[in-house]
Protein backbone atom coordinates (compact mmCIF):
# COMPACT_ATOMS: atom_id res chain seq x y z
CA UNK A 1 0.00 0.00 0.00
CA UNK A 2 1.40 3.29 -0.76
CA UNK A 3 1.46 6.42 1.19
CA UNK A 4 -1.08 8.21 -1.59
CA UNK A 5 -3.76 4.83 -0.58
CA UNK A 6 -3.61 5.84 2.76
CA UNK A 7 -4.10 9.11 2.20
CA UNK A 8 -7.30 8.49 0.25
CA UNK A 9 -8.85 6.20 2.96
CA UNK A 10 -8.00 8.73 5.82
CA UNK A 11 -9.53 11.64 3.81
CA UNK A 12 -12.77 9.20 3.97
CA UNK A 13 -12.36 9.35 7.52
CA UNK A 14 -14.51 11.67 9.79
CA UNK A 15 -12.27 14.68 11.66
CA UNK A 16 -12.19 12.63 15.30
CA UNK A 17 -11.35 9.76 13.42
CA UNK A 18 -8.36 11.68 11.41
CA UNK A 19 -7.38 13.11 15.19
CA UNK A 20 -7.24 9.58 16.72
CA UNK A 21 -5.36 8.91 13.96
CA UNK A 22 -2.92 11.67 13.96
CA UNK A 23 -2.63 10.43 17.92
CA UNK A 24 -2.02 6.77 17.04
CA UNK A 25 1.09 7.95 14.41
CA UNK A 26 2.76 10.66 17.01
CA UNK A 27 2.48 7.97 19.76
CA UNK A 28 4.40 5.91 17.17
CA UNK A 29 7.28 7.55 16.85
CA UNK A 30 7.46 7.52 20.67
CA UNK A 31 7.53 3.71 21.21
CA UNK A 32 9.68 1.03 18.93
CA UNK A 33 7.48 -0.84 16.76
CA UNK A 34 5.77 -4.31 18.88
CA UNK A 35 7.08 -7.60 18.00
CA UNK A 36 4.49 -10.35 17.59
CA UNK A 37 4.46 -12.38 20.44
CA UNK A 38 5.25 -15.69 18.23
CA UNK A 39 8.35 -14.04 16.61
CA UNK A 40 11.32 -13.54 19.28
CA UNK A 41 13.77 -11.50 18.53
CA UNK A 42 16.00 -13.08 16.47
CA UNK A 43 20.00 -12.11 16.92
CA UNK A 44 22.66 -11.26 13.36
CA UNK A 45 25.04 -13.87 15.17
CA UNK A 46 22.94 -16.45 15.62
CA UNK A 47 21.57 -16.22 11.98
CA UNK A 48 25.68 -16.34 11.25
CA UNK A 49 26.50 -19.40 13.48
CA UNK A 50 23.64 -20.74 11.91
CA UNK A 51 24.81 -20.82 8.48
CA UNK A 52 28.28 -21.85 9.13
CA UNK A 53 27.09 -24.78 10.67
CA UNK A 54 25.05 -25.77 7.51
CA UNK A 55 28.52 -24.91 5.35
CA UNK A 56 30.58 -27.41 7.72
CA UNK A 57 34.21 -27.12 8.48
CA UNK A 58 36.62 -25.33 6.11
CA UNK A 59 39.55 -26.81 5.11
CA UNK A 60 42.73 -24.75 5.15
CA UNK A 61 45.61 -24.60 3.29
CA UNK A 62 48.37 -24.93 5.27
CA UNK A 63 46.82 -24.73 8.57
CA UNK A 64 50.65 -25.57 9.86
CA UNK A 65 52.10 -21.97 8.50
CA UNK A 66 50.74 -19.48 11.84
CA UNK A 67 52.07 -16.57 10.19
CA UNK A 68 49.79 -14.46 8.06
CA UNK A 69 52.58 -13.22 5.86
CA UNK A 70 54.47 -16.00 4.93
CA UNK A 71 51.22 -17.82 4.55
CA UNK A 72 49.78 -15.46 1.35
CA UNK A 73 53.53 -15.47 0.45
CA UNK A 74 53.31 -19.49 0.69
CA UNK A 75 49.46 -19.29 -1.49
CA UNK A 76 51.38 -16.78 -3.83
CA UNK A 77 54.36 -19.28 -4.66
CA UNK A 78 51.89 -22.23 -5.46
CA UNK A 79 49.81 -20.11 -7.71
CA UNK A 80 52.65 -18.73 -9.93
CA UNK A 81 53.93 -22.42 -9.87
CA UNK A 82 50.20 -23.89 -11.31
CA UNK A 83 49.72 -20.84 -13.60
CA UNK A 84 53.75 -20.97 -15.40
CA UNK A 85 54.52 -24.12 -14.23
CA UNK A 86 58.46 -24.95 -14.77
CA UNK A 87 58.58 -21.85 -17.45
CA UNK A 88 61.67 -20.05 -17.41
CA UNK A 89 63.35 -22.65 -15.39
CA UNK A 90 66.79 -24.33 -16.54
CA UNK A 91 66.25 -27.79 -17.80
Amino acid sequence: MTITEIMQQAQALTATERKELVKLLVDSLDSPPEQKPDEPEKHWGKDIVRLMDEIGPIELAHPEIEDPVEWVRQIRREESQKRLGNWGEPE
